[in-house]
């Protein structure tokens, strides 16, 4: 059986390679991460593959962000895929939106708060407010979860104070930014080793390139699970 803390992302250029990398995966990782790389190429084809055919769940991280009718129906149509988990720009409009859009649908509505691969420097370039970016995380994150939101995407680095959060009790925390101690960092600036995600409060870390770039993906993903608390 897998053990569904893990998503691995198939951060790869088209379905035939992603599906290939599951393969060689195998059966000990049930969970996959598709995102908007992976959409010109096949990416909604690959998730309904893996869903209904082998059994996986899946994350699909678009990162929606529009008016809010747009969302809502944006959601609606991509719900009808059976996606387990779906993102949007954790503003609180865009997040009612998205909700009503998944209504009567098992489809999790997870919030942005703010890329991990961003540090402060990167927000006061896009004239973000001023304060602690981990205060900033918190606050998009309470914001997004008092508009309904069933979850969150944090760095692991504020995993446990978004767990504190009163509205955050039930809900999901989904940590990208995940490194096994000694892999390169890549893009990521806000980082953590998945024993300390989850021990953070993550209900599931999500890990790409450490899996999908190793000479041995299945090993590389058995180390990370043997990992987990």
């Amino acid at each position: 059986m897998s053990d569904d803390r893990l998503i691995v992302a198939l951060d790869v250029a088209d379905a035939l390679t992603g599906l290939k990398l599951a393969e060689a995966i195998g059966p000990q990782v049930g969970f996959y991460k598709i995102g908007l790389g992976m959409l010109t190429g096949g990416g909604l084809a690959l998730a309904n593959e893996l869903k209904q055919e082998h059994g996986k769940r899946i994350f699909l991280d678009m990162k929606l962000f529009d008016i809010g009718q747009t969302v809502e129906n944006a959601v609606r149509g991509l719900a009808q895929f059976d996606i387990d988990f779906l993102t949007v720009h954790g503003d609180p409009h865009v997040v009612r939106a998205a909700m009503e859009g998944a209504s009567g649908t098992d489809t999790k509505i997870l919030a942005v708060t703010i890329l991990t691969s961003l540090d402060r420097a990167d927000l006061d370039d896009c004239m973000m407010q001023a304060g602690t970016l981990a205060d900033m995380v918190e606050e998009r994150a309470g914001r997004a979860l008092e508009a309904g939101a069933d979850g969150v995407i944090a760095s692991p680095q504020e995993a446990a104070r978004i767990r504190a959060l009163p509205g955050a009790l039930d809900r999901l925390i989904v940590t990208p930014g995940v490194r096994p101690a000694g892999a390169a960092l890549g893009d990521q600036k806000r980082v953590a080793t998945p024993a300390h995600a989850i021990e953070s409060g993550a209900d599931h870390i999500v890990v790409g390139r450490p899996v999908w770039q190793a000479s041995d993906p299945r090993g590389a993903a058995r180390e990370i699970l043997a990992e987990l608390p």
